[in-house]
């Protein structure tokens, strides 16, 4: 009996070795040092909002143009640019919006959109130019990327925000290929860094024309967050904000700023080969009434959801990372998820919609005037926030606000 035992512990030992049975086995998520916030830090330093699959080193996505990569069996069916502009309606549908089949990009988006983080990464362009050839996305020039130190000086280096950074703009240039991507540097994640890096990218949007920025960072939120030392940052004529809700639990701050679009999360749902069937609400994204924020006019409609205080999330896009995106950051690909994916996402929508709302307030306005019709896929299933107790239902909820975008009309 014991020499049988020990053959199968030997026969299980070599499956567990081998690569093809490995990577059968999900992936997990991990949750990096930079996206775990201390509620003492609540309005004096950030973190970010993202979270990635522990993926195999050589997995790559599918070469849907150039040289191709090594894709292992257990890869996935991870979202490139063409599948998501497929889910979210940039594009027509076809074949089932397979990330492994469709190969048709965005053919638009103008002006800028801005991206603000902290810190440095010094691999953001040669990542984002191998993302793109990957993809086959326009290339990368000095016309339609730039990278702008908040301060003057470059910040100092940090890998956590690096990805962060990596994502954000990858994610803008996905899916709004022809505007200029403006990444912004805070010399640091404090609040006063990150929010003085926040006017100069809605100085250098307006600049260009009006556009959009985005902010995957927040914190918990904190009662002096409704003074104008904390708002102000976020209205610019010509500009929207959008901010990530947040990966767990509460609402973050800035996305529970009336005057910034809160971008909760979805899960995308596919079968087996990667046919998409439809969006949930992702479990973990940050959702909820604000803390301290009013509820502002845009929301009178849904008040008897919302009631006094102003509710998050507005809309939403992909964030779990078990249905993640690809990202390309310091020479390997990586599967990344969080609201930090969905903020920059629709960001890009807006962009490639072309509308140019004159400033937040009126893109609210266009969202929840667009409330219940088809230019929004109505969320219906899921859970969210504090010990999962919301739940997506029929029309606007906490979980993923009206809805995720499909189309241009609403956004």
């Amino acid at each position: 009996m014991r020499n049988r035992f020990a053959g199968v512990s030997a026969l299980v030992l070599s499956l567990l070795a081998s690569s093809a049975w490995a990577q059968q086995v999900a992936p997990t998520v991990v949750v990096p040092p930079s996206s775990v916030g201390n509620p003492a830090d609540a309005g004096k330093k950030a973190h970010t909002t993202y979270r990635y699959l522990d993926v195999a080193p050589d997995a790559a996505p599918p070469a849907l143009y150039g040289v191709n990569p090594t894709v292992p069996p257990g890869a996935g069916n991870f979202e490139t640019p063409a599948s998501l502009a497929c889910i979210y309606g940039l594009v027509p549908k076809t074949l089932a919006c397979n990330p492994r089949k469709v190969t048709a990009n965005v053919v638009g988006g103008s002006k800028a959109i801005a991206i603000v983080d902290a810190f440095d990464a010094p691999t953001v362009l040669a990542d984002l130019k191998f993302y793109s050839a990957q993809f086959g996305l326009p290339p990368i020039t000095s016309s339609n990327f730039q990278v702008v130190f908040a301060n003057g000086t470059r910040p100092p280096r940090n890998d956590g925000w690096g990805l962060e950074i990596a994502l954000d703009v990858e994610m803008a240039h996905a899916l709004a290929p022809k505007a200029k991507v403006i990444l912004v540097e805070a010399a640091s994640n404090s609040f006063a860094d990150l929010l003085f890096a926040e006017k100069k990218a809605a100085a250098l949007v307006a600049a260009a024309g009006g556009g959009q920025v985005s902010n995957s960072w927040g914190s918990n939120e904190f009662s002096a967050e409704t003074s104008s030392s904390f708002t102000s940052p976020f209205t610019k004529a010509k500009v929207v904000f959008f901010a990530s809700t947040g990966d767990g639990d509460s609402p973050l701050f800035p996305a529970a700023a009336p005057n910034v679009v809160a971008a909760g999360g979805t899960t995308v749902n596919r079968t087996p080969t990667g046919d998409f069937i439809s969006e949930s609400s992702w479990n973990d994204a940050g959702a909820g009434p604000s803390a301290f924020f009013a509820r502002p006019s845009f929301q009178n409609k849904v008040a008897s959801v919302v009631g006094t205080h102003r509710g998050i999330a507005d809309l939403s896009a992909v964030a779990n990372p078990n249905t993640g995106v690809w990202v390309r950051f310091r020479s390997q690909w990586r599967v990344v998820g969080g609201t930090s994916v969905s903020s920059p996402l629709l960001a890009a929508i807006a962009n490639t919609a072309g509308h140019f709302a004159t400033s937040s307030a009126a893109e609210e306005t266009r969202i929840y005037g667009a409330l219940g019709t088809g230019a929004f896929r109505d969320v219906k299933t899921g859970v969210c926030g504090v010990g999962n107790s919301l739940s997506a239902k029929t029309g606007y909820d906490f979980c993923t606000g009206v809805g995720s975008p499909v189309g241009k009309n609403g956004i």
